[in-house]
């Protein structure tokens, strides 16, 4: 059973969350022309239709006893199938805008541009934000198409999602689309006017697509990512209008030309008119933080591109190494436990922290018995308990916790060290600073400016040691 919105849906056969998503898909675009397009030959099918047929011919490859339940890899056909069935499972709360874009998805001619629309919703949706339609009855005005209010923020950006066309590619045709191959970023500024052309009261988020073979240079990043930036950075010294400004993310989702292989995609985030948004340079941490804090929605965004491919396993949101029958050792932090490993008979005790060495494949269990002595446990983890917990690390035990991470630089320690004292009274960082030369123009910050400062000099400490830490 699977509650969405106001409507409840229900078999005897789902058993996991993607077989949900393969009744859904079918629902949402409607089996009758579904089966229309079934009875065509395969090469006639519609773009989708081509796409469920590739994708029940690795089921058949992939399970083999029916009615169990089996665990693969995401590949190509299937981050292309069921990522469009979860996109629209993600907008289903927006009616009016699903139902726009259903519409499109079913016409051939319309269907490139509707699908890369519903990958870049879903992302922004997974990103914290609200989805509407603007009021489309205005035939005068050009509109985008549509907005995002960030829930974070309360912020409200404009959005327009424009993919390259290639002959024999999404539906796409020699009289719509180009030759593939060459260069991928030839129509990055054209796709990148058109966006702009359209009137915005608000921000702007524009997300172009490359659609091209993804190719990495000798740094292993983007093939294009150079002549994408150099060609933003062109437009921006000689075209850009004074007073624009946009947050561009350029892609290459090409899930769909990977049906079989390991699914690769890139997203390269660029500040059009926006020049403290990920630029190159040396900065202060502060600096750097204050301007991550400044284009928060932005980073936000990035970070929901690299999630794209994450879908829910299970039906209830329980973990998939407990759903599916299998036994599991996982402890909750605050529930009680006969520990029977534990000493002489075993220690009956209420678990109150616990963190997890991946390399190790072991978890340390902190529990304290009813006579308040404390131990500290320690037990192997199976691979499925060890994958739950790289899925879900922070809510892994049952409540929200900070996971153990082994900070890459100074700004994620400087990052870490914010999250830890951000609760930390203003008379105690006043107290740890008070041999500063400053310490009279601290007294006169602001309590964030006063934690930067902190932070600041904390991590100017560690990076005298010049070392890295393994932080709780």
């Amino acid at each position: 059973m699977v509650a969405v919105k106001n409507t409840v849906y229900f078999s005897r056969s789902w058993k996991t969350f993607p077989d949900f998503l393969c009744d859904y898909i079918k629902r949402k675009l409607d089996p009758l022309w579904g089966n229309a397009e079934i009875a065509k030959s395969l090469a006639e099918r519609h773009p989708i239709l081509q796409w469920y047929d590739i994708f029940c011919r690795y089921q058949q490859e992939t399970i083999k006893i029916p009615g169990e339940v089996h665990t693969s890899a995401v590949n190509g056909i299937v981050a292309c199938y069921l990522g469009l069935a979860y996109a629209l499972y993600l907008l289903e709360h927006n009616a009016d805008l699903q139902s726009r874009l259903v519409k499109r998805l079913k016409d051939p001619a319309n269907f490139q541009g509707a699908y890369y629309e519903l990958m870049v919703a879903s992302t922004l949706i997974r990103a914290g934000f609200i989805l509407t339609l603007e009021d489309e009855s205005d035939s005068l005005t050009k509109h985008c198409e549509f907005a995002a209010v960030s829930k974070r923020t309360n912020k409200k950006y404009w959005v327009e999602a424009k993919m390259r066309s290639i002959a024999g590619i999404l539906g796409k045709t020699v009289k719509d689309g180009g030759a593939d191959g060459g260069n991928p970023v030839v129509r990055l500024l054209t796709h990148l006017r058109a966006a702009l052309a359209k009137p915005a009261a608000d921000d702007r988020l524009i997300f172009i697509d490359l659609n091209t073979d993804p190719q990495l240079n000798a740094a292993n990043k983007p093939a294009w990512g150079d002549a994408a930036i150099a060609r933003l950075e062109t437009y921006e010294d000689n075209e850009l209008p004074s007073g624009v400004s946009a947050y561009v993310f350029v892609t290459n989702m090409a899930f769909h030309r990977q049906l079989a292989g390991n699914p690769q995609f890139a997203t390269l985030p660029f500040g059009l008119g926006i020049p403290d948004f990920n630029r190159p340079g040396s900065y202060r941490v502060s600096e750097a933080y204050r301007r991550k804090q400044k284009h928060i929605d932005a980073y936000y965004i990035g970070e929901s591109f690299t999630r794209y491919l994450n879908f829910p396993a299970t039906l209830d949101g329980s973990l998939p190494s407990e759903a599916f029958g299998k036994q599991s050792s996982r402890v909750l932090i605050g529930e009680t436990y006969h520990f029977i490993d534990a000493g002489d008979g075993g220690v009956i005790g209420t678990v109150t922290s616990a963190s997890v060495d991946v390399q190790g494949k072991m978890v340390a269990i902190a529990i304290k018995d009813r006579d308040g002595t404390s131990y500290i446990l320690r037990q192997p983890m199976t691979d499925e308990e060890l994958a739950d917990y790289t899925a879900h690390p922070d809510a892994y035990f049952g409540q929200i916790v900070q996971p153990n991470k082994k900070v890459e630089d100074y700004f994620e320690l400087f990052e870490w060290l914010i999250e830890v004292n951000k609760r930390t009274p203003r008379e105690t960082l006043l107290k740890h600073l008070a041999g500063s030369p400053r310490i009279d123009e601290l007294r006169n910050l602001s309590d964030e400016e006063l934690l930067i400062a902190y932070c600041e000099a904390m991590t100017a400490a560690f990076a005298t040691k010049d070392e890295t830490k393994e932080l709780p």
